[in-house]
Formats: C-alpha cells, structure tokens, sequence
C-alpha cells in the first residue's frame, strides 16, 4: 500500500487538516501541527536551503509545483520527500487554500503511478470540489479500516455509498481518482492486508490459506490467489514461509504452513 501524506493550509500556509498518512509517515499528528506552517513542523538541519526558496517561489507563483526535499520525521529521522503543491481558488478566483500531496521516496521510490502525485492532477484539485474530494477519499478510507467494512464478502459500491451518504458515481470517481483503482481493487486491498496480519500473527496457522481468506472477505478461492498474487507478487504459501524464515532468523516459536 502506498502512503500519501495529504496536507490542507489556508491561504497564509497554515495548516487546517493533514490526513493519516501524513501521521504514519512523519509521526506527528494533526493536533501537533494544526496552524503551524510544514516547514516550521518537517524542515531540520539537512534540508536544502535552495529547495525551500524553490518551494517558497512556487507558492508564490499560485501554480502547481514538484519538488523533492529532505523533511524529518518527530523521532528526528530524515526523509527523503517527494511532493506536490496546487494552490486552490474559490469560485472569484481567490487563493483560499494550498493542497500537498507527500510521499516518503524511500518507501515509496516510484511515485510515478500514483495520479495524485503527477502534476496534471491540478485540474482536478486547483478548486474547492478538489479539497472535498480529498476530504472524502480519506474519510473512506477511515470508515473502512475502523468498521473493517471489507471483511463483509457483499459489500457493494451502493452499500458503502449509503453508508457515507453519497452517490455511487461521485464515490467511484473519488476512488478511481485518488486511490488510482476500482472499487473492487480498493476494497481488496484491504482484504489482502487482513489475510498477511493472520498469516503474520499465525493465528490461523492450523486453517487453509482460502478459510483465511474467506475470513477476511472473500469469496472466491481463485479470485483470492490471483489477487494476493497480484498484490504481493508471491503466492499465499510462498508469502507464507517467507514470514516462517523470518520467525526463524528473530528466534520466534514456528508456525505450521498449510495448504
């Protein structure tokens, strides 16, 4: 899964919302930096001066912008940063808001397939139906994860459009725009990432790797390796003894791999 820090400012570049991934990957979360200034919250003592007055200017400019900056985590550690600022007018054409998008380039190297983090995205972000669409993406996400709505097998687009309050079309562009998917793939993720915490934990250890799955959503058995294979790039049994190894390797109790 990809990371994408979300950052919202004012006009004056003070912060009004960052996302939960913005939280994973600098450890700082939104009541810590609300209406403090990014730089004043990620910039240490290795970034580069001429980045910031690259990123001062660009935000000057009122256009959208790329840059890649060494920001610092709240533990202290330095990350490399890849990000993209729009700035954001209201319907009279005034700057009302700026919106980042941020990765961590070492855990995320290739930010090229990610729409949000390509700069044609200002068509769909440079407004304010561009901030409320990022605004809903994550409280998707949010709902998503804190009800584990994907582990029920029929969740449909119309059911979770009810559960939002939305309309199914609006919520499968906000879906194909910002999670870069459908909404099969989107809730699937998240089945894989149920499926690999059961193996991980070897909770189940005693069950087929299809009755985790079935556990975490699915339904179908060939549907399942084909998508965890996709995800992974290993098959279940495979993903599973790489975690055996390395139980192995830390001393940790081995767990039977099944079938």
């Amino acid at each position: 899964m990809n990371y994408v820090a979300t950052i919202l400012t004012d006009a004056k570049q003070s912060i009004l919302w960052v996302n939960k991934d913005f939280e994973y990957i600098t450890g700082y979360e939104l009541h810590e930096v609300l209406g403090m200034k990014p730089g004043q919250v990620l910039q240490g003592p290795g970034t580069e001066p001429d980045v910031v007055e690259s990123i001062r200017k660009g935000l000057a400019s009122r256009e959208s912008f790329k840059e890649t900056i060494t920001n610092y985590r709240k533990n202290g550690e330095p990350y490399l940063c890849r990000l993209v600022i729009h700035p954001i007018f209201d319907k009279h054409d005034e700057l009302v808001n700026f919106l980042a998008f941020e990765v961590d380039h070492g855990r995320t190297p290739n930010d090229s397939e990610i729409s949000v983090m390509n700069l044609d995205h200002r068509y769909r972000t440079s407004s304010l139906r561009g901030a409320t669409e990022v605004r809903l993406f994550e409280r998707i996400k949010s709902i998503v994860q804190a009800e584990k709505l994907y582990l029920d097998a029929n969740l449909t687009l119309r059911k979770l459009s009810i559960r939002l309050d939305t309309n199914t079309k609006y919520l499968s562009q906000v879906i194909n725009h910002y999670g870069d998917c459908n909404f099969l793939s989107f809730i699937n993720n998240y089945r894989i990432e149920e499926v690999k915490r059961q193996i991980d934990r070897g909770d189940y250890y005693n069950q087929t790797f299809f009755g985790i799955a079935q556990r975490s959503g699915f339904k179908n058995k060939s549907t399942f390796y084909k998508v965890f294979k996709d995800f992974t790039e290993l098959t279940p049994k495979a993903y599973a003894e790489e975690m055996e190894l390395r139980r192995a390797a830390t001393g940790s109790p081995s767990r039977l791999v099944t079938e």
